[in-house]
């Protein structure tokens, strides 16, 4: 909400850099996620809120149409670009279709839209921030499964967004009673209450304006050697093991965090401070998006590559011992049903082997043409 402006798109001699922050909220229905949506939809200026399941591509973007009085093509403008220098909520992100989503990739990290469309060939301008609600596919959240498995989002995707929520029902009875006090009291409250608690809408939108607009911070010597030390750490972090917990957009993230947050204290200069509350932040969202339900570590590859180390390690085994068992059952050359091997592989393995994964290990083997898989038939080369 804080990000942005760096003059909206920061241009140095050294490259163009995204100021705006990208979130997304994800999680199990009824824990609010559209209320905040809509919330921060009207509180922004230029805020623009619109649902995955009732968009289009063209809806997003742009589409081309003939003035019904010059008769002459002209091009109407979506919701992302209606957004520029605002904030874009999208709710049931990801009841989205993948040719919707598709047009994100380019808008959440370039922040234009380009278009070829009936001989207008352009680029859009769309600054926006993405706040997207998504809920997981079984309609409840599996603490079993990662963050991908659960809401279905290609990862390619999932690694644009600076900071990952959950919004889970904890399914407490003291969380229960306090929430279901709050929502009764709403209904008795009178007006002298409302504004003791809650902050003047308009009041709240200047302010969220006013640093937009005006302030700039630049990094301070301090704040950038303690974000070079923080992404450092998070490298630290996953090297004993062989696994990757940090890229450079990871970093980027933090700068932009910290950023967003000089701009709320009305300050010029990003500062220590900052960079702490960037790095909780950031940490806190790792936790909770990035944590690998099988050995409870944090591991950036689930957002990055869709896949845990652990997952990765356990597939390339199983491929191992998949290699094994083709080669023993099919010395002479002679094919084999994929669905015969798989029971196989099911009935010697210690631990269970689902359908998934054994299709990724006939992947692995056919990328390193160890094998050839021909429709329903395997024989190893």
């Amino acid at each position: 909400m804080f990000g942005g402006s760096r003059k909206d798109f920061q241009n140095t001699g050294h490259g163009r850099f995204r100021a705006d922050v990208n979130i997304l909220l994800c999680g199990d229905p009824g824990t609010s996620k559209s209320q905040l949506l809509q919330y921060v939809h009207n509180l922004m200026p230029r805020g623009q809120y619109t649902s995955g399941k009732g968009s289009s591509a063209v809806g997003l973007t742009a589409y081309v149409t003939r003035d019904p009085e010059t008769r002459q093509l002209v091009l109407q403008t979506g919701a992302l670009v209606l957004s520029d220098n605002g904030i874009c909520c999208i709710d049931e992100f990801d009841k989205m279709n993948d040719s919707t989503r598709a047009i994100l990739h380019e808008v959440m990290e370039q922040q234009t839209i380009s278009i070829a469309k009936a001989g207008i060939i352009c680029t859009l301008n769309a600054r926006t921030s993405i706040l997207a609600a998504a809920n997981p596919r079984m309609s409840q959240w599996d603490e079993r499964s990662t963050v991908v498995e659960n809401i279905q989002l290609p990862h390619t995707l999932l690694s644009r967004f600076d900071l990952i929520f959950l919004m889970l029902d904890p399914q407490d009875e003291q969380f229960d009673r306090r929430l279901a006090t709050h929502l009764v009291s709403l209904y008795h409250q009178s007006k002298e209450d409302e504004e003791n608690v809650f902050m003047d809408m308009s009041s709240l939108r200047d302010y969220i304006a006013y640093a937009r607009s005006y302030i700039q911070p630049s990094l301070s010597e301090e704040a950038g050697q303690a974000l070079i030390q923080a992404y450092v750490d998070m490298r630290k972090i996953g090297s004993s093991r062989g696994a990757v917990t940090a890229y450079p957009r990871q970093l980027e993230s933090l700068i932009r965090l910290a950023e967003a947050h000089a701009k709320m204290r009305f300050s010029g200069t990003v500062e220590i401070v900052d960079v702490e509350e960037a790095k909780r932040l950031h940490r806190e969202a790792l936790k909770q998006a990035a944590t690998d339900p099988k050995t409870g570590i944090i591991d950036v590859g689930i957002l990055t590559t869709g896949v845990s180390s652990s997952e990765r390690s356990r597939r390339q085994l199983l491929a191992k011992e998949l290699l094994k068992l083709l080669q023993s059952k099919a010395k002479s050359g002679a094919q084999l049903k994929t669905q015969a091997v798989l029971e196989m592989m099911q009935a010697q393995s210690q631990v269970p082997v689902s359908q998934a994964q054994f299709e990724a290990a006939l992947r692995i083997l056919r990328d390193e043409d160890a094998i050839t898989v021909t429709g329903q038939t395997v024989r190893v080369c």
